[in-house]
């Protein structure tokens, strides 16, 4: 560990030239175009001011190009987070008020934190308690939620709730107040997304259009959109009509302050940061590695921690609230040749820049144009095909993914993540208390063993050998003594049992009581108790105990060692060693 470790912009600085400096800064050009529609959107499906948008991207992806270690990932606000902000704010205090601002302002703090804290801990294995299954229903769940929640937008109506029910309710209560002028509004902004998304990059090259200038116009297409419903806002007079519009915004860049805060205010937040803290990191540190692997670069997750962290705390300082890596506009960032994080701090000063001089603009945007670009950019997110995958794979790992949907869907986004981490762990321990252990006999001509239900092997009379195929502990240890012991009372003439331990990574004092009934047993039935195959560090942790020194049997580097050893003790006894063998047939 060096200071370098910990500021990875002394790395890649050190070697920062004209060439990677033109090539993040085209690609912050391309981002900034990109991120000023989506910030203001974000902000508002959030609950803030749409100008909070623009704040939570500009310090903070300062601040991760100083500490982060991707040269692609894009830092700022994103839907699911944006989603989780309003439901835990939403709880403490009414939107559009001063408190409900400061809360998301400590909300971005207190995860700023607990990231900071785990990457200097070293805690970035944290992460992986949110398994695969359960991100992906948590995400196809909130993006059907976000969307959800834009009808309102899109409509002209009211509507409020953070979980389906909720939601589709208020829709239905307030679909009598429908504003025609608010629903061709976005109808006209969200076919003008969709067209420019599927179809723009095609119609100019059939123009000619190099596709170099291609993408740029498409990825300014949003802001395109943006301006050309805000022309029609101011032609039309919309406001007038009934069309909610985003009504005047602060001009100039926030001043770094702290809001007030008291004790109760933070404990109501913890938990919600914690969540909010673990899913952007997961997030992120997924993007970042996919982005990462194309170039063949590494990405340090417990630095990603702290370049987080660090982001998400200057996202506090600014005024603005809790942020992590986005994928759309990394990937983004990383086809335009962002080559540094500088590419990042160059998308700052573009949106601080934004931010000065576009603010008195955008009192006239409509807000339909904005809950457009949120439905169309959640879209995304949902996948349903994963619940096919995972049906047809495993049938636990789809209950984990349709317990964190439906909880998501019906509870919220903080109960959903919590039974979907709940069932993920509950599902492991389950698998893990029955670990998989086999009868396995010897493959002819060879000293491997396999299992006898699924080779053709040989077997010795009198012998028992089990593979155990997972370390021991507490909640699978009494299912491996009733297993063997069960195995020994059905043989009458078995003399000998052989444990295989070639998979066993560790024995915890549980597993170990366990073995030692195992030993009373079979004693008591005239049965010697061998092992096979043990590991170093589980036969160094077995030394320390009396169990090896009591052991009917011996101890053996392989299985057929300890087959050899037996049968030859039984033939200097003067014992039948019966040379013969049984030929197992295969079954399927």
């Amino acid at each position: 560990m060096n200071f370098k470790t910990y500021f990875p912009i002394l790395d890649w600085g050190s070697r920062y030239n004209r060439q990677t400096f033109t090539s993040d800064l085209v690609a912050a050009l391309i981002v900034t175009i990109m991120l000023i529609p989506q910030s203001l959107a974000y902000a508002l499906l959030a609950g803030l001011p749409p100008e909070v948008g623009l704040y939570a991207s500009i310090l903070p992806l300062i601040a991760y190009a100083i500490f982060g270690t991707s040269s692609a990932l894009a830092v700022g606000p994103v839907a699911v987070v944006s989603l989780m902000t309003a439901t835990a704010v939403g709880r403490m205090a009414a939107e559009g008020t001063a408190d409900y601002a400061s809360a998301a302002i400590i909300l971005a703090l207190l995860s700023g934190a607990m990231l900071t804290l785990m990457g200097v801990l070293r805690l970035g294995f944290i992460a992986n308690f949110l398994s695969h299954p359960v991100i992906s229903g948590f995400i196809t769940a909130s993006g059907i939620i976000i969307a959800t929640s834009q009808v309102g937008g899109l409509l002209g109506i009211s509507t409020e709730g953070h979980a389906l029910p909720g939601l589709l309710s208020s829709i239905i209560d307030n679909i009598g107040t429908i504003n025609v002028y608010t629903v061709a509004i976005g109808a006209l902004a969200l076919g003008l997304l969709l067209w420019i998304r599927l179809d723009l990059k095609n119609w100019l090259a059939r123009f000619g259009v190099p596709a170099s200038i291609a993408t740029v116009i498409v990825r300014a297409g949003p802001v395109l959109v943006v301006f050309l419903t805000m022309a029609l806002a101011v032609l039309l007079d919309l406001g007038s009509k009934g069309v909610a519009l985003v009504g005047d915004v602060p001009q100039g860049l926030p001043l770094l302050s702290l809001p007030s805060f008291s004790l109760d205010t933070i404990q109501q937040l913890l938990v919600p940061a914690l969540i909010i803290s673990v899913v952007g990191f997961v997030e992120s540190i997924s993007v970042a590695q996919t982005l990462a692997a194309k170039r063949r670069e590494r990405i340090s997750p417990n630095q990603e921690l702290i370049g987080l962290g660090a982001s998400n705390i200057a996202a506090g300082l600014g005024g603005g609230y809790p942020v992590t890596g986005g994928f759309a506009r990394s990937v983004v960032n990383f086809d335009a040749g962002a080559a540094t994080p500088a590419a990042g701090a160059f998308t700052a000063i573009g949106i601080a820049i934004a931010t000065l001089l576009l603010t008195p603009f955008l009192a006239v945007l409509p807000k339909a144009t904005l809950a457009a670009t949120i439905v169309l950019a959640v879209l995304t997110l949902v996948d349903f095909s994963v619940l096919k995958r995972a049906w047809n794979y495993s049938k636990a790992d789809f209950a984990a993914v349709a317990i964190t949907l439906a909880g998501t869907l019906l509870l919220g986004v903080e109960v959903g993540i919590a039974l979907g981490v709940g069932a993920s762990i509950l599902i492991f321990l389950y698998r893990s208390s029955k670990p998989h252990a086999a009868v396995v006999g010897q493959v002819p001509g060879t000293e491997h063993c396999r299992n006898v239900k699924r080779h053709q092997v040989e077997t010795v009379p009198g012998i028992l050998s089990i593979r155990i195929d997972e370390s021991l502990y507490f909640a699978n240890a009494r299912y491996l003594e009733d297993l063997v012991t069960n195995l020994a009372a059905e043989n009458p003439d078995l003399k000998d049992v052989v444990l295989m331990c070639s998979a066993v990574n560790f024995i915890d004092m549980s597993a170990l009581e366990s073995l030692e009934a195992v030993e009373h047993r079979l004693k008591d039935l005239g049965v010697r108790l061998h092992l096979s195959e043990v590991k170093g560090p589980v036969m160094d942790r077995l030394g320390e105990t009396d169990f090896l020194r009591n052991l009917s049997g011996s101890t053996h580097l392989s299985q057929h060692q300890a087959i050899e050893a037996i049968r030859s003790a039984r033939s200097a006894a003067g014992h039948d060693p019966d040379q013969k063998v049984h030929i197992q047939a295969v079954q399927q």
